[in-house]
């Protein structure tokens, strides 16, 4: 299977290297002084104590790259929209799209069923770019759950946990999908195919919408927010609004709020990747993580006051930083 993985930062450079060093023909896309870095001296991986590396086909060029049985989108969610133009030379008659990404998928209503079935969401896709010119039926989902950091470009610190959940948006277990889930076990990670990926997708969430702007008003960590006592409240309260939106959706909670804080926390002393994104200038996933479940409120007429609240206060920060225009 040829594999290329659009963007080679945390996730990206972590899937990357390991597949890479498994033989996977995996081709990373990337630019500016990731690209140069890899280029020079290969992926590096620090993880379980050792340090590895991998030299994997690196490239800018998409049109040199070709199409591919999959691509994995591994950019942030709000700079998904801005890459479909290049995204294209890499796909193929049945390549698949893998949103290996945060927050809710742009495909999320297609193949939902139901009232809302094919909505399309502003917050995550203006205009309606992806849907139109990738095709929700490319989409494949993917819950990311390692914690990992960049240290340099091209040198990424893997901090916990290797599973990524796959699924398709119609529920199936299709071939294409059990064939990238071999792929990426070969590469040593964890990646069960699930059944019903959205209630996975929103599992995810709940920690992100919550803990990823409350840390970056705070700069707390995982374990710092999840401890206090003044500041776990309003991680449940945000957490208790986005379960109302979910379970309107068809949405199932397999645990509840008190275990995914406790889960969080234990983690320990990560910081979010909005957090990181903040600290180095770089555009936050507001729209992803926060502003999208409040226009998923609107869709099912659900009350969601806490959550506007800290988006209201996350977004001002971000913008009077000169990151975020939402």
């Amino acid at each position: 299977m040829k594999i290329a993985i659009y963007g080679a930062g945390a996730i990206g450079g972590y899937m990357g290297c390991e597949l890479a060093r498994a033989g996977v023909d995996v081709t990373m896309i990337a630019r500016g002084k990731t690209l140069e870095a890899i280029r020079d001296r290969g992926l590096i991986l620090h993880i379980d104590g050792e340090t590895r590396t991998a030299r994997p086909n690196v490239t800018d060029d998409t049109v040199a790259a070709g199409p591919q049985d999959a691509v994995i989108v591994a950019v942030k969610a709000n700079a998904a929209p801005l890459i479909v133009d290049r995204m294209l030379p890499l796909l193929g008659d049945a390549t698949m799209v893998v949103t290996a990404q945060n927050g809710v998928p742009w495909w999320y209503f297609y193949g939902l069923g139901g009232p809302l079935d094919g909505t399309q969401l502003e917050t995550i896709d203006p205009g309606g770019v992806q849907w139109a010119r990738l095709g929700p039926e490319r989409a494949v989902g993917c819950v990311v759950y390692p914690a990992t950091e960049v240290v340099s470009p091209g040198e990424i610190k893997h901090v916990s946990l290797n599973r990524f959940a796959l699924g398709e948006p119609d529920n199936s277990k299709s071939e294409r999908v059990q064939a990238l889930a071999d792929v990426l076990k070969a590469g040593g990670f964890s990646a069960p195919v699930r059944a019903n990926i959205r209630d996975e997708i929103w599992v995810k969430l709940w920690g992100n919408l919550s803990f990823n702007p409350v840390s970056t008003l705070t700069g707390a960590t995982l374990e710092d927010m999840a401890g206090d006592p003044d500041v776990r409240p309003v991680i449940r309260n945000m957490m208790l609004e986005a379960k109302a939106v979910g379970e309107k959706l068809g949405v199932n909670f397999p645990l509840d709020v008190e275990k995914r804080i406790d889960g969080a926390g234990k983690v320990g002393a990560h910081r979010t990747s909005m957090l990181q994104d903040f600290d180095a200038g770089r555009t936050p996933e507001i729209d992803a993580l926060v502003a999208v479940v409040q226009e998923l409120g609107r869709l099912t007429e659900t009350s969601t006051p806490t959550i506007d609240a800290v988006a209201a206060l996350v977004q001002q920060k971000a913008r009077l930083a000169g990151l975020y225009g939402g």
